[in-house]
């Protein structure tokens, strides 16, 4: 037999290039990922600062718009209330307000149908009146905001399980939908509410058009939300409203 020594196949260098390649590729984009994340985070705490409604006075103004109202379905009435107290308490270079009462467009989300008028929107906040004088039911969706539901007329009622007891949300009332939370939720006939959201606005859009795409082909409806809102928050942008 012949003799001799057997030795391992040693790397060539272009593999060693290449595996060095790899790991720093990778920790390239975890460092990416982390500084994401990082700044995410950052403007998650700072978010607060360009805030300009409050959960409490709408709640207030809800309620005066309520009770003020000639009759207790006036919705008509209650929305001018609302509008023109909102312009008369915030100028108009610190927020800007959508006053055209009359730009009403369809929403399905999360199963439900009803109309809405976007009085606000911004980065960090809408501001909107949605209802139907038919009722409908679905699912509140989870959200990167708070959402404060101010009822004008009819009545909401809603279901949170564990909890086997329905809540029920009559004209004056708030319905809070903590951020991350979700809930059935059933609005009865002839009911409309004051919808207050505070937070990451743009992460909510998708479950407010999702249904469209998927389900009801509303496609003008889609335009017009997509529009009014791009619009509206753009509106606020140049005013330096994030």
């Amino acid at each position: 037999m012949a003799g001799g020594n057997s030795k391992g196949r040693s790397s060539t260098p272009s593999e060693t290039n290449d595996g060095s390649s790899f790991v720093t590729k990778w920790l390239g984009r975890a460092v990416v990922l982390c500084l994401f994340f990082a700044t995410c985070s950052w403007l998650d705490s700072i978010k607060h600062r360009w805030y300009v409604f409050t959960p409490e006075f709408l709640h207030e103004l809800a309620q005066e718009a309520v009770a003020s109202a000639p009759a207790p379905d006036d919705t008509y009435y209650m929305i001018n209330h609302i509008v023109s107290n909102l312009t008369a308490t915030y100028p108009s270079d610190v927020v800007a307000l959508n006053h055209d009462t009359k730009e009403w467009m369809f929403n399905n989300a999360g199963g439900a149908m009803g109309a809405m008028y976007i009085i606000h929107a911004s980065i960090t906040e809408y501001l909107i009146i949605f209802g139907t004088p038919l009722g409908t039911e679905g699912h509140s969706g989870i959200h990167t905001a708070d959402d404060y539901f101010n009822i004008l007329v009819g009545e909401q009622w809603a279901f949170d399980p564990p909890n086997l007891e329905k809540e029920v949300y009559p004209p004056g009332s708030v319905h809070h939908l903590r951020r991350g939370h979700m809930k059935q939720y059933k609005m009865h006939e002839g009911c409309f509410a004051l919808e207050y959201a505070r937070g990451w606005i743009p992460l909510m859009l998708p479950f407010g058009l999702a249904d469209v795409l998927t389900s009801t082909l509303d496609y003008k409806s889609f335009y017009r939300t997509a529009v009014i809102t791009g619009r509206e928050m753009f509106r606020n942008l140049a005013i330096f409203k994030i």
